[in-house]
C-alpha cells in the first residue's frame, strides 16, 4: 500500500533518551523544559521574533481571532482544509469568501477590496500546499482599510518567502505539525507574531490566562506535552534533510507526467519551497476519478485536497449572513485537483509506476 504521506519517524532511541529525562523529571507538560527548548530552536531555524508552539494547528487560529478581538466578517479563501473556516465559525465570524488565483490557487487579492464593508476586521488567508499567498498585495488591501492578517501556513514549514520564513508574514501566522506534515511533533501546532503585546497575551491563552499561580485573563487549555516536544526535538535537525528529500521525489514526478494532459499549481517567485505536496489538475472531474479508481486498483492511495470548496459546504455561511458566495475557480479547481504520493523515502520505482498509471488514465 502506497498512501499520499508517510510519517518521518526519528531513530527510535535518540527519541526514547528525550523520554528517559521526561520520566527522570515527571515533568510531563505545563510549559516543560524540552518544549522550551523546542521553541527556542524552533525560532531560531526560523528567525521569527515570537513563537508558542501549542496542540495542533487549529486551535491557534482560534486563539490569534480570540486574541485580536475579530468577531465580525473575515475575508478568507475557500480554497483550504475545513478547519480555516470552521474556525471562523466557530469563534462566531462570517467568512466572506475571496475566489481564489487560477494559476496558484492562493486567495486573489484583486478579489478582497470588493467585499469589504463595515464589519470586515481582518483578511485569512492559506498559503496553499505551502506555497506563498501575494503577501505583498494583501497586505497592501489590509493597510488601506486597516485590517488585520492571519495566515493560515499549515503547510509552510521549512519553506521561505524573499529570503525570510513564510510564518514571518501577516500579523499572526499559524502552521500545523501534524504527523503528516513536513516537520511534526506527531500533534501540535505554533503561532507566530512579531508583536508584543499580542504575543503576551497569547503565551496566557495558551495556559487558561494565567501565569503561575495568577489569574490575568480568560484562556484555554492549548498546551503541547513533554513527550511531542521530544519528537519535535528528534525531527527539527532533519528538516532540511527531509526537504531535499522530498525535492528529488517531485522532480521525478516533474519529469515523468505528461502535463500536456495535467497541470499544477505554480510556485510563487521568491519562494523556496518546502515541497510539501504534489497536487495535479485534471481536465474534468470524471477523469480525475477514472485515474483515482486505477490508483486505488494498484494499492496506491492519493487525496483530493482540497475538495469541496469550502463555500459550497452546506453549514460555512452562518443563518442570516446571506446566501453563499460564488467562487467559480475554486469551485472548478477543487472538482479537478488531486495530491499525489509525496514522502521521502518514496522509492522512485513507485514514482514511475504511479505517473505512469496516471498518464495512462487521462
Amino acid at each position: 500500500m502506497i498512501n499520499v504521506t508517510k510519517s518521518y519517524l526519528p531513530d527510535f532511541d535518540e527519541y526514547t533518551a528525550l523520554l528517559k529525562g521526561v520520566w527522570d523529571r515527571v515533568h510531563l507538560t505545563n510549559d516543560g523544559p524540552l518544549l522550551q527548548e523546542l521553541e527556542s530552536k524552533m525560532k531560531a531555524y526560523l528567525g521569527v521574533k515570537h513563537l508558542l508552539i501549542c496542540s495542533n494547528g487549529t486551535i491557534v487560529l482560534q486563539m490569534a481571532l480570540k486574541a485580536m478581538n475579530i468577531t465580525k466578517e473575515v475575508i478568507t479563501t475557500p480554497f483550504s482544509y475545513v478547519a480555516t473556516t470552521n474556525v471562523l465559525l466557530w469563534e462566531g465570524c462570517t467568512p466572506v469568501y475571496a475566489d481564489i488565483r487560477p494559476d496558484d490557487f492562493c486567495l486573489d487579492a484583486d478579489k478582497i477590496e470588493p467585499l469589504i464593508t463595515e464589519n470586515t476586521q481582518a483578511i485569512m488567508a492559506t498559503h496553499v500546499y505551502g506555497n506563498p499567498c501575494h503577501i505583498e498585495a494583501i497586505q497592501a488591501v489590509a493597510d488601506k482599510y486597516k485590517l488585520k492578517v492571519i495566515y493560515d501556513a499549515a503547510h509552510t514549514f521549512g519553506a521561505r518567502y524573499n529570503g525570510q520564513a513564510i510564518l514571518n508574514y501577516g500579523d499572526v501566522s499559524t502552521c500545523s505539525f501534524h504527523a503528516t506534515k513536513v516537520f511534526h511533533s506527531v500533534e501540535g501546532g505554533c503561532i507566530v507574531t512579531d508583536d508584543d503585546d499580542l504575543a503576551l497575551t497569547l503565551r496566557r491563552y495558551r495556559s487558561f490566562g494565567h501565569r503561575n499561580d495568577d489569574y490575568y485573563s480568560m484562556g484555554i487549555n492549548a498546551k503541547n506535552s513533554e513527550l511531542h516536544a521530544a519528537m519535535g526535538l528528534c525531527v527539527l535537525p532533519k528538516v532540511d534533510e527531509l526537504i531535499a528529500a522530498r525535492k528529488q521525489v517531485f522532480d521525478w514526478y516533474d519529469a515523468r507526467l505528461n502535463f500536456d494532459k495535467i497541470t499544477r499549481p505554480t510556485l510563487t517567485p521568491g519562494v523556496e519551497y518546502n515541497y510539501a505536496y504534489y497536487p495535479v489538475v485534471f481536465k474534468s472531474e470524471e477523469t480525475l476519478l477514472r485515474v483515482v479508481d486505477a490508483l486505488k486498483a494498484a494499492g496506491i492511495t492519493p487525496r483530493r485536497y482540497f475538495y469541496p470548496s469550502l463555500n459550497t459546504l452546506p453549514f460555512a455561511v452562518p443563518p442570516g449572513a446571506g446566501v453563499a458566495q460564488r467562487c467559480p475557480v475554486s469551485e472548478s479547481v477543487s472538482l479537478r485537483v488531486l495530491a499525489l504520493p509525496l514522502y521521502p523515502d518514496l522509492p522512485e520505482t513507485d514514482v514511475d509506476r504511479i505517473s505512469t498509471l496516471v498518464n495512462d488514465h487521462v
